[in-house]
């Protein structure tokens, strides 16, 4: 018996998971990669990634009060096939052996958020102990297990209470979510030291105020305005908060993004491809670091001023320690009107030519684009240090008994890989890598069919498979 067999056969039997066989013949043997994990360096951090309403369930436990998220798919029609979170993973349950998970396959870091309707289930005033007793939980089992709890405090689940207030449209929400990040910090500070305030602003401001295709379902700009100021100065003042509370704690905060090319070289597609990239990379990116929003490329932005009060141009600024970098695919754009506001729209990746590789969220498989990102990011003074605190894909799986082959997933990563590796040589200082996710799980409005997890997730047993991707990291980090 080799040592990848020993390895599966003495795993079988820990926290009810089953690993795929690299010895066993099920899978083909590959071509050698062009670079290793010590090419990274010694202090490069792996880790994987998780949000609590996509993973926790436990909806109404234990005191835990409705999130927008809860309101939003108890609704019939917002979610493929009418889906919900209310039991998802069962991490609330199950989070030791999930967070076992990361060591297994040798990685560093558990990324998490907290659910703020967990421990204050109004989002303000009464606290819920439970709730806090829980991550207590979480946290010292990372410590016990030899992961790093990296700790995201808003990951998109607002308080329904506070949604019924105005939510993020009402600037009391600033107060709000000063009130939360406090709790948060001064409860877990001494055992937590990494933190991001907040997860992808653009995709729940953009997609669930403008967009209405995520909670709470709002749209149209007079919606989104708000919405980006004021979680914008959220973003600064938790930072704040965090480093005032928190002994030598390391602060950052994460950013969706995409390379945004035009579908060719024809001038009239430049104007649409600039507001794009205005709206999907430098509108949260840049208001930290003193430069304002793009309302020059964007000027729909010019109606927010009415509720940028004086000051606040100021209080948006923050020095984080990192800026977590989030990539996935790309953007091609064409101008075509259908949009007055953007004059113009992306384009399906289906009609491009020639046609790319597309995943299950009908998103491009590019991975130049997130060494273009890197690079991106890396041009603006004030950002010293990059973490990619999300990369990832959504495509089938092959079950078979307690094996689960995922050869795209696989792929899709040592691409991936292979660009980030490609811009640290170049200088960028990229200091980590999270894989989201850790466990396939609730897909917001996409429901449960699109699996993203380096483990397998059965819905109906709650059984965990490690995935040939996932047995890929654990090789992969174990060399070097």
């Amino acid at each position: 018996m080799d040592r990848r067999e020993a390895i599966r056969r003495a795993m079988m039997g820990s926290a009810g998971l089953a690993l795929a066989p690299y010895a066993s013949g099920m899978i083909q043997p590959e071509q050698q990669l062009d670079f290793t994990a010590a090419d990274f360096g010694d202090d490069f951090l792996w880790g994987a990634a998780t949000a609590a309403y996509q993973i926790e369930g436990a909806w109404n436990v234990d005191g835990k009060g409705p999130s927008i998220w809860d309101t939003f798919t108890h609704k019939r029609g917002n979610v493929q096939n009418n889906e919900n979170g209310d039991v998802s993973c069962d991490f609330y349950h199950s989070y030791p052996s999930d967070i076992g998970l990361i060591k297994q396959m040798n990685m560093d870091v558990f990324r998490f958020s907290t659910a703020w309707t967990r421990v204050l289930p109004n989002g303000i005033g009464q606290v819920n102990q439970k709730g806090l007793d829980f991550y207590h939980r979480v946290i010292d089992s990372c410590l016990e297990q030899g992961a790093q709890p990296w700790l995201t405090l808003y990951h998109w689940d607002l308080p329904q209470a506070l949604e019924d207030k105005g939510g993020w449209q009402n600037r009391d929400v600033i107060n709000w979510f000063e009130e939360y990040v406090d709790l948060i910090t001064r409860t877990y500070g001494d055992k937590v030291k990494n933190w991001m305030v907040m997860n992808e602003q653009a995709s729940f401001t953009i997609v669930g105020y403008m967009l209405g295709m995520h909670a709470p379902g709002k749209m149209w700009p007079k919606n989104f305005l708000p919405t980006c100021h004021h979680s914008t100065m959220c973003q600064a003042d938790g930072g704040r908060i965090i480093r005032a509370n928190v002994p030598d704690a390391n602060v950052g905060t994460t950013f969706s993004c995409s390379p945004i090319d035009p579908v060719n070289e024809k001038k009239r597609h430049d104007k649409t491809t600039r507001r794009f990239d205005a709206l999907v990379n430098r509108l949260y990116i840049e208001p930290p670091q003193g430069l304002g929003y793009p309302m020059e490329d964007l000027p729909m932005l010019r109606k927010m001023e009415k509720y940028i009060l004086d000051g606040d141009m100021k209080r948006v600024e923050f020095d984080f320690d990192f800026y977590g970098l989030q990539n996935y695919s790309r953007m091609v754009t064409k101008s075509n009107g259908i949009i007055p506001w953007m004059a113009g729209n992306p384009i399906a990746p289906k009609n491009l030519k020639p046609r790319p590789e597309i995943t299950e969220m009908k998103w491009e498989v590019h991975p130049e684009g997130i060494y273009d990102m890197l690079k991106y990011f890396d041009k603006y003074e004030k950002i010293d240090k990059i973490i990619v605190t999300e990369n990832g894909c959504a495509f089938p799986d092959v079950v078979e008994g307690d094996f689960v082959h995922d050869k795209q997933r696989k792929k899709f990563y040592q691409d991936y890989l292979r660009q980030v590796l490609r811009a640290k040589r170049e200088g960028v200082n990229v200091a980590g890598y999270f894989a989201w996710s850790l466990l396939d799980n609730f897909e917001w409005a996409e429901g449960y069919h699109p699996r993203f997890g380096l483990v397998h997730v059965d819905f109906e047993t709650q059984k965990r498979t490690i995935k040939d991707s996932g047995l890929w990291f654990q090789e992969f980090l174990s060399e070097g």
